[in-house]
C-alpha cells in the first residue's frame, strides 16, 4: 500500500493528483500537530464522514499490517528499482529518505560502474615475438591516417568486442619538439587519438569491406590521465565495446597501458559511415 503525509493530502486531493488512491487503500501519516477542526475540513474535502488520529500517528482510516509498514514499502521500492541494474549483486546499501528518482539514478550509476569493472581485467599480454594480427601495412589499408599522424603500429588482438593495439613512442615523434623541449611528454590528446585509431580498427573489423568505410568520432567522455607517457614507452591500447553497435554508432571504453601501469582511460563514441 502507498502512504502519504498529512500535509500533502489536501493539496493532492484538490489538484486531482491522487489517481486510484483513497483513504481506504493508503496510509496517511500525521507529521505535525493537527486540530479536530482541520481534520473535519479534510474529511469534507475527501468526502469522508469523520477523520481522527490514531495513537500510532496515522489516520483512523486503516490499520497498519506491520509496525514498520512504510519502511517495508520503501525497501520493496528500492529492491524493484535496483532490479534495473540488470544483474545480481551482493551489497550493503544504506538509504536515507529514498525515492524512485534517487533509486533509479543510483541504479544507473551502479550499472555503469559494474560495466566498467567487468572490462577492467588484467593488462593485455604483449609478446613482440608473436606475429601480429595486422602489421603497419595492413593498418594503412584500413585506416586513412598517415605519418606523422598514424599512431598505432600493429594490432595484436581483434575480435567482435575488443581490440588491442601497440604504439611504440620514440624521441623521433615530431610533437616532442615542442611538448616539451626539456621534458618530452606525449600530449594527452594524442593518447586519445591513438586510442581512437585503435577503436577505428575495432569497428571497421565488423564490416566485410572496411576500405569502403570511414570512422568519425562523436564524443569523448570521462577521460582520465593516470601517468606520463615519455620516449621509450610502448603503449598497449585496449578498446572494448560497451554495448552492441547500433545504426553504425559504437560506444567503447578505452584503456591505455605502459607495462602494468594504466596511463589513460575514457569512453569514446564513434560512427562508422560508408564513403565509397
Amino acid at each position: 500500500r502507498t502512504f502519504v503525509f498529512l500535509h500533502e493530502l489536501e493539496y493532492l486531493a484538490k489538484n486531482n493528483l491522487i489517481k486510484g488512491g483513497d483513504l481506504d487503500n493508503a496510509i496517511v501519516i500525521i507529521d505535525r500537530k493537527v486540530s479536530q477542526e482541520e481534520l473535519d475540513h479534510l474529511a469534507e474535502v475527501l468526502n469522508k464522514p469523520r477523520i481522527k488520529v490514531q495513537h500510532e500517528g496515522i489516520l483512523n482510516n486503516i490499520e497498519l499490517r506491520y509496525p514498520n509498514e512504510p519502511a517495508r514499502h520503501k525497501l520493496l521500492d528500492m529492491i524493484g528499482d535496483l532490479a534495473l541494474v540488470g544483474r545480481w549483486f551482493k551489497a550493503k546499501i544504506i538509504a536515507t529518505r529514498p525515492g524512485h528518482h534517487a533509486n533509479k539514478e543510483f541504479a544507473r550509476i551502479l550499472r555503469q560502474l559494474m560495466k566498467k569493472s567487468a572490462l577492467q581485467k588484467q593488462v593485455p599480454l604483449y609478446n613482440p615475438n608473436i606475429e601480429p594480427v595486422y602489421d603497419i601495412n595492413e593498418i594503412k589499408r584500413r585506416l586513412p591516417h598517415r605519418p606523422p599522424f598514424l599512431l598505432i603500429d600493429k594490432v595484436i588482438h581483434l575480435d567482435q568486442k575488443s581490440v588491442v593495439c601497440i604504439k611504440n613512442v620514440t624521441m623521433n615523434e615530431p610533437f616532442f619538439l615542442g611538448h616539451f623541449p626539456n621534458e618530452p611528454i606525449m600530449p594527452g590528446v594524442l593518447q586519445i587519438e591513438a586510442a581512437a585509431q585503435a577503436g577505428g580498427m575495432l569497428v571497421l573489423g565488423t564490416v566485410p569491406d572496411p576500405e569502403n568505410y570511414a570512422t568519425y568520432f562523436l564524443k569523448i567522455d570521462k577521460v582520465k590521465f593516470k601517468n606520463k607517457v615519455v620516449p621509450g614507452d610502448t603503449l598497449i591500447l585496449k578498446m572494448d565495446l560497451l554495448e552492441p553497435i547500433r545504426h553504425g554508432v559504437a560506444l567503447m571504453f578505452a584503456e591505455v597501458f605502459v607495462g602494468n601501469k594504466l596511463v589513460m582511460e575514457g569512453e569514446l563514441m564513434a560512427q562508422i559511415v560508408k564513403v565509397k
